[in-house]
This record gives C-alpha cells, structure tokens and sequence, in this order.
C-alpha cells in the first residue's frame, strides 16, 4: 500500500514551485505566485482523471485529505468522481429553492410573452436592482413580508414606478413558487404593502419643451455631432429614444421607416412617414454609420442618456421624450387633425379591441402630410 499523508503545514509553507505528492493520488501543485491547487488523480474505467479538490488558501491539508477519502471511496465503486461530483451539483441546483433561482425559472417561463423575449433585461432590472441583492439567497419559502419591506423601503416613496414594478414581479415569482407546490405565502406582497403604506409621491409628466419653442432649440443643435443628430430624427420624427438609438439603415424603406414590432412598446410594427428634413438628415448621418446603425458610438449605438446629456448640459428640466407631448399638443393646437391619426402617430392604440380589429389602417398617407408639416414647423420650413 503506497504510503500517505506525506506533507506537513511546515512543508507546505516553504515549498518552491511545483507539484508534490500526498500519497495515495492526493497532489499539491505551488504556482510560482505563491499559490497552491490541490487534485485527486486517479484511475477508473482504465482512463486516469485528475479532479481538482480547491485551492491551498481556501482549503486545508486535512480538508484536502478528508476531500481525496471521499472520492477515493466514488473510484471503488467504479464510478467516475468528476462526473458524480457534476451530478450531485446538477441536483442541487435542480432543488435549489433561493429567491434567485425561482425568480430565474419564473422568467424564462414568462419570456415568450415579453418584448424581444425579455432580452433587454426591463422585466428583472427592478428586481436585480432591490430585491435580489439583499434576499435573493435566501429561500423562497422563509421569505416573508418583514424582509419584502425592508428591501424596498429605501425607493417605495422616491422612485414609485420603480418599486411598484419590483412588487408587482416578486408577486409573479410568489405565485409560480405556489404553482411548485412549494410552501410560500401568495399573500406575501399585499401584506409587505400593507407595512410599507400608500405611496405618497405624485406622478409627474415628463417636461416638455412647448411646440412654439421647439424650432429655437432644433436650431440650437446645428453641429453634426451624433447625439445631436438623434435627438433632431427624434424630434421630427416624434419617436422614442429606444427607437431612435437602434435605427437601422434595414429599417428605412423609401420614405417610410418601418420599426419591426420588437422593437416597438406596443409589440406592433410602426410606420414612420419620414419628411424630407428626416430624409437629409439620415443622409448625414452616414458619418456615424456602424454595422447598419445611423448612431453608433464606439463600440455600440449611443447610450440611452446620450440624448438626454444634451438637454441637462444646458440646464434645461425638459427631456427628450417630452418632445412626444410637444408634438401632440401641436396637432391639437395648430392643426386640424383627427384624434386617432395623431395618436396612432405616437404608436399609441386607440379604441378598443373590437374598434382596432375593424380598422384596418394606419393612416400612412395622412402622415406623410402630417409629419411633413410638423417638420416644416421645427425646422422653420428649411
């Protein structure tokens, strides 16, 4: 029988770079950092497999020694330790009930029915954000509506949206856990709301530049940088900063760009009547063409902030999407336009389910006229 237990600590310390042998398949590896590996090698299925057992910081000699017993003991029973040790971790996650599993299963049972399935990461930002970090290990089943509230107090008054969210998608994962037959309170976030109390913040609308000024500001952006250049195709084209930020040349057909639904808050394709200051415009921005994008910075389009910076830069309050509400309350204002062919310029749905079924338009060629006017309007007829 080879002998074993052949290292001491005191060795240990005073070991130069290499590999050295335990006994009985048991080896310490030094680095020429300093640090240490220990590994099994041993023989089964006539194949020799070496299976690493931690490193010498975190596990000790003993440790070790007690570590190599084990799976030495996996051997005689013919089996493979690597693969067994596989197996028993695939189990363990299998049964694995923290917050943060259950919450991953419950995602992706959901992300057929969510925009771009989920991708862009909005469905769970609120709960990565204030609830995983703090419970997220613990167990679905201690989870209770004292730790709930503890997590979201510090934003249940500030940032409302955001908490609101984040209850609403804890809810979910509560109920799918019940739908595991694990033992979790489906009540648990009515009650967590219950101690946290009624929002007191008031909802604000975005502020908006007023559609008399918006030609002075569209003007004040004459330099062709590309945060300049989409926040102007925003403003003529009264679209969303997401929508802007992954215009892509694919998208453009003739004088229409045709935004794919999911890429679109509603899930349906839009249409965009693009006037000719639009046309130019994307000429333009050629420059800055990358992989297709008009806008591209670096190693990406532009940030979801790049439009925004602009407008905080020159201490303004108004922000790029308020430039939507610009638009709208100009057709209300200084046009004639029919309610539904404004709104459905916003990508917005008007009437109900039996009404949208019935209608079968888009209402593309009084748009064109539309969108035409409004960036007559912005740009002071240029």
């Amino acid at each position: 029988m080879r002998a074993r237990n052949k290292l001491t600590m005191l060795q240990i310390r005073h070991l130069a770079p290499g590999k050295y042998n335990d006994g009985g398949g048991l080896w310490l590896q030094i680095r020429p950092d300093g640090g240490g590996q220990w590994f099994l090698r041993v023989t089964v299925h006539g194949r020799r497999r070496e299976m690493g057992l931690g490193g010498l910081q975190d596990v000790s000699l003993a440790e070790a020694r007690e570590e190599a017993d084990r799976w030495r003991s996996v051997v005689r029973a013919n089996k493979d330790p690597i693969k067994e040790r596989a197996r028993i971790r695939r189990e363990l996650e299998r049964d694995d009930h923290t917050l943060a599993s259950i919450t991953d299963q419950a995602f992706r049972a959901r992300q057929a029915e969510l925009k771009g399935d989920g991708k862009a990461g909005r469905w769970m930002s609120p709960l990565n954000m204030h609830i995983l970090p703090k419970l997220g290990r613990v167990p679905i089943e201690m989870i209770d509506q004292q730790d709930i509230k503890n997590s979201l107090a510090p934003i249940w008054h500030d940032k409302v949206s955001t908490a609101r969210k984040a209850m609403n998608r804890l809810n979910i994962v509560m109920r799918y856990a019940a739908a595991m037959d694990l033992d979790v309170d489906i009540q648990v976030t009515e009650k967590a709301k219950a101690l946290l109390g009624t929002q007191r913040h008031v909802t604000r609308n975005i502020p908006a530049v007023h559609w008399r000024d918006v030609p002075a500001f569209y003007a004040s952006l004459s330099e062709p940088t590309v945060g300049n250049l989409a926040l102007r195709l925003l403003i003529l084209t009264a679209a969303r900063t997401s929508e802007i930020r992954y215009c892509h040349e694919s998208e453009i057909q003739d004088d229409v760009w045709v935004i794919p639904p999911d890429r679109m808050k509603a899930g349906k394709e839009h249409r965009i009547p693009l006037p000719r200051q639009a046309l130019e415009l994307l000429e333009i921005a050629q420059m800055w063409r990358r992989s297709g994008f008009f806008f591209w910075s670096r190693r990406a389009v532009i940030s979801d902030a790049a439009m925004s910076s602009i407008m905080k830069r020159r201490g303004m309050e108004e922000r790029p999407h308020g430039f939507r509400s610009s638009f709208r309350t100009w057709c209300a204002e200084a046009t004639d336009t029919p309610r539904e062919v404004a709104e459905i310029a916003l990508a917005h749905s008007v009437g109900g389910k039996v009404e949208q079924a019935y209608r079968r338009t888009d209402y593309l060629d009084q748009r064109r006229d539309l969108m035409q006017r409004w960036a007559d309007h912005v740009t002071g007829g240029e």
